[in-house]
């Protein structure tokens, strides 16, 4: 076998359709999408917005303010890490309120959770709302203690 004696396999390769050249080509003059009409037209096919007397798409969904469909009784936490906590003073109390007068909370008003990046290693005694399992783990292991509050 040699490289002139290859060739492809019956049906395996076709020639696109060149619509719109002539007569002869047998797709000339409206090229295969009929007389007049919408989908005759270039650039076919509608909008979002146009839907041919049906309510369109965007009326038919429910109207909800803010950023799409976030849930509205979602519960946003302010994330303070492990690492955050080193700056206190040894055996103190950690509490929001302590956290909130550190500059450590984006929004006083939401509850405090302590995540587990970072070192500790001054014991302190932690009462925020909640506590990952890996913050606690580092937590305790340097002498201190957790409390949750509601």
């Amino acid at each position: 076998m040699k490289l002139n004696d290859l060739f492809p396999s019956e049906g395996s390769r076709k020639k696109r359709t060149r619509v719109g050249r002539g007569i002869s080509a047998g797709k000339g003059k409206t090229a295969g999408k009929g007389t007049k009409g919408q989908n005759s037209r270039s650039g076919e096919g509608g909008h979002l917005y146009r839907q041919g007397g049906n309510l369109p798409f965007y009326r038919r969904l429910p109207f909800m303010r803010g950023e799409g469909f976030t849930p509205p009784n979602r519960v946003e936490f302010n994330e303070v890490n492990v690492g955050q906590l080193g700056k206190f003073e040894p055996k103190s109390e950690i509490t929001p309120e302590l956290l909130a007068n550190a500059n450590l909370l984006h929004k006083n008003a939401n509850p405090v959770v302590i995540l587990g990046h970072g070192e500790i290693s001054i014991p302190l005694t932690v009462k925020v709302q909640r506590v990952s399992k890996s913050a606690k783990a580092k937590i305790e292991a340097a002498g201190g203690t957790v409390e949750l509050i509601a």
